[in-house]
């Protein structure tokens, strides 16, 4: 009697599986994860691209303010010499033709060179205040960062020349 309650046992084991409510349940809790899985992902993937895209903005307004150190006085207040608005793609290989037809990020540079406003007058007529202004699409947001220096006839540029 001993040996056939065992072997009804073992054959029972054999048999039993889960049930439907216990595999939905499990089916449930994994979706669950997997989501949120896949929703960190894509939003650390899409910070990623916006630090890219931060950095990025921030090498071209640096690359501006260093290129503005090397102009004289009178360039800098030449009417056009400097563009008032340019195109740079986020591709540092790239090209604003290439990126017309890629669809690509484009940075759009907006330059304003203005008289100091300075509190002492007899320097406001010798100092120029350059700002760099740099806005870009991302996604369906509008970015946008800013670089302002000043500009001083008697600067730097001219112990050079």
């Amino acid at each position: 009697m001993r040996i056939t309650r065992l072997a009804t046992r073992q054959t029972t084991a054999l048999h039993s599986a889960f049930t439907l409510v216990e595999v939905m349940v499990s089916v449930v809790v994994m979706s669950v994860v997997f989501a949120g899985f896949f929703v960190g992902f894509a939003q650390g993937f899409a910070q990623m691209q916006v630090a890219r895209e931060n950095l990025r903005a921030t090498q071209i307004l640096q690359q501006q303010m260093e290129t503005i150190r090397l102009y004289t006085w009178d360039q800098i207040n030449t009417t056009n010499f400097i563009p008032a608005t340019y195109y740079v793609p986020f591709d540092i290989n790239g090209t604003v033709s290439t990126v017309a037809v890629t669809n690509a990020l484009v940075y759009t540079m907006q330059t304003t060179i203005a008289s100091a406003s300075m509190p002492e007058t007899t320097y406001g007529d010798d100092h120029r205040q350059v700002t760099f202004t740099l806005t870009w699409t991302s996604g369906d947001k509008q970015r946008q960062r800013e670089m302002t220096t000043f500009v001083s006839k008697y600067g730097l540029h001219n112990y050079y020349f």
